[in-house]
């Protein structure tokens, strides 16, 4: 069997946003993730005299190893480029365009992490490889799919549609493309936060949109206890990198929403415990919380490398038929999904 027979093409050339992908091939990508996070060695050289360049802006910890050790995994050979040590912000130097014709040049698919997603639109724009946001301003697409990779795990015998997710914090890009994926995959979610820290309005009308489509709902609230009966709650840091002069106002305006023993036990005792990590115990949540036995950040963590890797493989492998992404049939291995 042939890679492109395995792993058939996305309908997208680069992912942006988790509105990139349609719902059956993000069930695609946990399918290929799963199978590949239970054996690698099938694997070990398909990637093998291919680059990967990641132009980072923003420092990084999971971002940079999930991707780094992932791609050298399967053979490839990943170089990493910290954009500030090279000349500042991307287009600071020389034009966005021309590092774009410049890195296609060298590699196989560009992995960036930036500031401002329209950098990483004009990478996209302008690179005749593909383009992978790790994280920008509005959007983290990669962090989504291995958190709906980990929430499958956890729930092995229920359908998204089957399941809520309750986000407590700041409507930031985890928030994003958190509410991107759960709506796309028919997954109930609530989104908590402060007033005036509610996520993007477009981003909230898109993803109600998709939520219509998928039979669920999305809703956006200031009230904690709105939190109440969830299967899942989220949270991230309350200051963002970028965000930082705002820190000593936004951790007094975010204080109530901190995520305590008391939410998690409102929300159920099957309920599980995210956070996309580096977390600071005792702001955005309790040590007892991130600390406690349904809390499942590192699996989050670990996942990072299964969904990108799952991802580079179905991005990058050769296919004839577009349409086959849609149309393949996957063995069902993290329970059926209707």
């Amino acid at each position: 069997m042939t890679t492109s027979d395995q792993f058939p093409v996305l309908n997208t050339s680069d992912l942006l946003s988790v509105e990139d992908l349609c719902r059956e091939e993000i069930e695609m990508l946990l399918a290929t993730a799963v199978q590949i996070k239970r054996d690698y060695r099938p694997l070990l050289q398909t990637f093998a005299g291919r680059s990967m360049v990641m132009l980072f802006e923003k420092p990084s910890l999971r971002t940079r190893l999930s991707f780094e050790i992932g791609f050298a995994k399967l053979g490839g050979h990943p170089v990493y480029v910290d954009a500030q040590s090279a000349g500042g912000r991307i287009g600071q130097r020389e034009s966005i365009a021309d590092v774009a014709h410049n890195l296609e040049r060298y590699c196989d698919v560009i992995v960036a992490r930036t500031f401002s997603h329209e950098t990483v639109e004009q990478l996209a724009a302008h690179a005749n490889v593909p383009v992978i946001n790790a994280l920008s301003d509005r959007f983290h697409p990669c962090q989504a799919l291995a958190d709906v990779l980990t929430i499958a795990e956890h729930f092995p015998a229920r359908t998204f549609r089957d399941l809520s997710i309750c986000y407590i914090g700041d409507g930031n890009n985890v928030c994003h493309s958190l509410m991107h994926a759960a709506a796309l995959l028919g997954a109930r979610m609530t989104v908590i936060t402060p007033k005036g820290y509610e996520p993007a309005a477009d981003v909230i009308d898109n993803a109600k949109r998709h939520a219509t489509i998928s039979g669920t709902t999305l809703a956006v609230s200031n009230d904690l206890d709105a939190a109440a009966g969830h299967d899942v709650i989220y949270t991230d840091t309350w200051v963002s990198m970028g965000a930082e002069a705002e820190a000593e106002q936004r951790l007094k305006i975010f204080a109530p929403y901190q995520v305590t023993p008391r939410v998690i036990s409102a929300a159920g005792p099957e309920s599980i415990f995210m956070h996309c990590l580096p977390a600071y115990r005792d702001k955005e949540l309790a040590a007892e919380v991130i600390d406690g036995p349904q809390s499942v950040v590192f699996d989050q963590a670990e996942n990072r490398m299964h969904a990108q890797n799952a991802l580079l493989l179905h991005l990058l492998a050769p296919c004839d038929n577009a349409d086959q992404a849609k149309s393949q049939a996957w063995p069902d291995v993290i329970g059926s999904r209707a």
